[in-house]
């Protein structure tokens, strides 16, 4: 990565700031996204995928998970929102899954997906996606965000078929 000199001057021209954030903070978090967006795409992983919906905002993003073989997901893609804060990665992204998914921890109303727990600075877009969609085959029953979906879990016929009527492809 090349580096360069700041200059001091009062002629120099302004940073544009970031949308929704201070300019420092803006500038970083920016460059952040931008490293994260570069590594999506230069190491995809099958099954998830990721980008701004504009090359103007880069606190909005697009992004697909598909489900995990083996799994009663397997064969579905999901369509996800993904909104950054402008304190991330300090703070988590709101995730909302616009393909409804019939799933103990995404509520129904909605599609949210709360990542407020456990969350860590270090945790990328790529190892959130790459972790929803283990998730998809292992939810976490003892924080249900549906609790009818954690208590019909155990019967996976069941709950398979709720999951197909529940899946509208976007």
């Amino acid at each position: 990565m090349a580096t360069s000199s700041v200059s001091t001057a009062s002629t120099s021209s302004p940073k544009p700031k970031a949308s929704g954030s201070s300019e420092a903070g803006g500038f970083a978090v920016t460059k952040r996204l931008r490293k994260e967006l570069m590594t999506l795409m230069m190491t995809p992983t099958p099954g998830v995928s990721a980008f701004p919906e504009s090359d103007s905002n880069l606190f909005k993003w697009a992004g697909t998970l598909t489900g995990p073989d083996g799994t009663v997901y397997e064969g579905l893609t999901y369509r996800l929102n993904l909104t950054f804060p402008p304190e991330y990665p300090y703070r988590p992204p709101t995730i909302k899954f616009d393909t409804p998914c019939y799933h103990p921890n995404v509520a129904m109303k909605g599609g949210t997906y709360v990542l407020t727990d456990k969350w860590s600075a270090v945790y990328s877009v790529h190892t959130v996606l790459v972790s929803l969609q283990s998730l998809l085959g292992d939810p976490n029953n003892a924080s249900p965000l549906n609790v009818e979906a954690a208590e019909l879990w155990a019967d996976q016929e069941a709950f398979k078929e709720k999951v197909v009527a529940s899946y509208k492809p976007l």
